[in-house]
Order: C-alpha cells, then structure tokens, then sequence
C-alpha cells in the first residue's frame, strides 16, 4: 500500500544522573570522590534508504521512544549510552514540525540522515567537584531530559519522468508497456489511485525512473479528485511527458487544461521541460484524426499497444533526461 504522510511522535531518552561515590579501599581511609558520569541519552534519527518507495512502515508504528543513558557508576566508570532509535524513510521524504511547519529537512539521497530528536546529555559524577576546600563533594549533576516532537513525514516522489493527464490516457499501459511495473490497467477512469514507478532501460547499460501519476482532472489544482496529493509528486520529476488520448476531441482544450492545473499548484512545474504524446493511436483510422491537424503544440504520436512509436518516444525522452530542455 502506498503511504505518503503521516505524522510521528518522538521522545530522545534522558541522561543518565551522575554517580555520587568516594574510594573505599584497603589502606586508603580517606579516598577521594570518585563517582563516574552518566551515559548520554539516545537520539531520534532518520535514514534514508532507497529500497523503500514508501511510508507504510512508519505509518504503523507512529510513537518513537529511545532509551534512556544509564547512572555512571564507582571507580570513575561512566553510565551506559542509551539506544538510539534509527527510523528508515525512501527518498524525497520531508521532515517538517508539525505545531510551526517549519521545514526541518528535504531527504532526497540514499544514507542522507538527520537528528531530529537529540538524547540528554549525561550528567557529571561527584569526581569532578573535588577541590582544596571541599574535598568530599557530595553533589553529582542530574541528566538533562531528551527532547520531544511531532513531526510530518510528506513523501514525494523521486523520478525523471513523470507521466501527466487526464484519467484514462494510457499512461499506465505506458509504463506497463516500457517497465517492469505492473499498476492497475482498466477501462474506467481513476483506476491509478497512487502513483507507480518503474525503471525504463534505453541504450547501453542506461535507464531512467518513470513515475505514473493518477489522473488529474479541471480543478485539481484547488483540490478536486485529490489534486493535491497527485500534483505534489510531479514537483520531483525532471521532465513531464503529457499524454492525450488520441479520441479527445479537442487536445488543444485538454493540453492548455493540463498546463493550466500545474500553473496553479505551482508555477515553477511549468519551466520543466515537457513533452506531448498523442496516445492510443491504435483505436482510430487515419480520416479520424483530423481534430488533431490545427493543434499549436509539438507532439508525438504512439500505441502501448501495438508499440508502434513507442521506441521513438523513449529516445526523445532519454534526450532530455541526459540533458533537459523545454520543447513544449
């Protein structure tokens, strides 16, 4: 199941206390202080692994506690350092507080780490508080609580490619069709419920993450048919590939509609590069395209299918994933 946010409560464990402790040893009547330190407290951490493609995990287990550091002991020994807590995230998760909003980080990189809850510092034994005047000190410093927050964990995700369009434009047959990936295939729109990925191999040895985001209908942008939560993943993406069905009759009206919903969600979606592909050319003869003959934009033309134009459409998107640049 694919999870993009939740929020986690997190608790960094406290310091251990100091060790209030004198020599007592054979011989030696009047040992000084000799209590060790307390251990320091575990910490909060998130780790970015690239095996994940999602949040599933931590949506389940919310509460993150870390031990706490242990008592320093006799003899000048220190207290146990309590266990730290290491919660595993994909990439492209961003951390943010959940009472001010406030962006803490944007982990977009495999072994990118952050620590959001630090541990308690461990308090000082009484062996530090010896001196001339007052040599049995019978002090020792407590440790200093851990820290404490809520947290947002928004995943957004990381791709080259991202598919664009209306519901039933085939862009799942296209990446079923070009990967490995297997998302839900249908004849009924909103079939793509949470975006998909897949790996495109192209050339020699090269290849490129392909993300099918579920459909976006006229109004997306103001959250209409979960607009939100499906134009945020497209902000990761290096190149946007439009596709139109090939049976619309008026493309112009649905491409303008499509640039329309990512101007106002974000106006920066517009300067990635972008290409059009008139999709399932399959379902119509040749005297049925004549609604496509006046369009103003530049466009490919292709069948998942039949796979006719499909290998020309992946090296002009190979094009600008190597080297992006608008051609829409």
């Amino acid at each position: 199941m694919f999870i993009d946010y939740t929020v986690i409560e997190c608790h960094s464990g406290k310091g251990g206390a100091g060790m209030v402790s004198f020599r007592r040893e054979k011989f030696i009547p009047k040992g000084g202080p000799n209590g060790g330190d307390g251990g320091k407290g575990g910490d909060i951490i998130i780790l970015v692994d690239h095996n994940l493609h999602t949040l599933h995990d931590v949506r389940y287990n919310r509460v993150y506690k870390a031990k706490n550091g242990q008592q320093g002991g006799i003899n000048q020994r220190s207290g146990k350092y309590g266990l730290s807590i290491t919660i595993p995230v994909p990439p492209g998760t961003i951390i943010k507080d959940k009472e001010t909003q406030e962006v803490i980080a944007d982990l977009l990189h495999h072994n990118d780490s952050i620590v959001i809850c630090k541990g308690g510092k461990g308090g000082k034994g009484n062996q530090h508080y010896n001196t001339s005047t007052n040599q049995t000190p019978r002090y020792a410093q407590p440790g200093l609580p851990g820290e404490f927050g809520n947290y947002e964990l928004e995943l957004k995700v990381l791709a080259d490619v991202g598919l664009v369009g209306f519901p039933n434009a085939g862009k799942s047959t296209f990446l079923a069709s070009v990967s490995a990936a297997r998302p839900k295939i249908a004849d009924y729109p909103f079939t793509t419920l949470q975006p998909h990925l897949g790996i495109v191999k192209y050339g020699d040895f090269k290849s490129f993450v392909m993300a099918d985001i579920p459909g976006l209908i006229e109004g997306a942008s103001e959250g209409k048919g979960l607009g939100f939560r499906f134009l945020k993943h497209i902000e990761r993406n290096k190149v946007l590939v439009f596709l139109i069905d090939t049976n619309e009759e008026n493309p112009e009206e649905i491409y303008q509609t499509l640039v329309g919903e990512l101007s106002g969600y974000n106006p920066v979606l517009l300067e990635k590069p972008r290409l059009i592909i008139r999709s399932k050319i399959d379902t119509i003869s040749d005297d049925q395209d004549n609604h496509w003959q006046n369009v103003s934009f530049p466009y490919l033309s292709m069948s998942s299918v039949s796979h006719k134009g499909v290998k020309e459409v992946l090296l002009r998107i190979a094009d600008f994933v190597d080297e992006p640049k608008d051609i829409g």
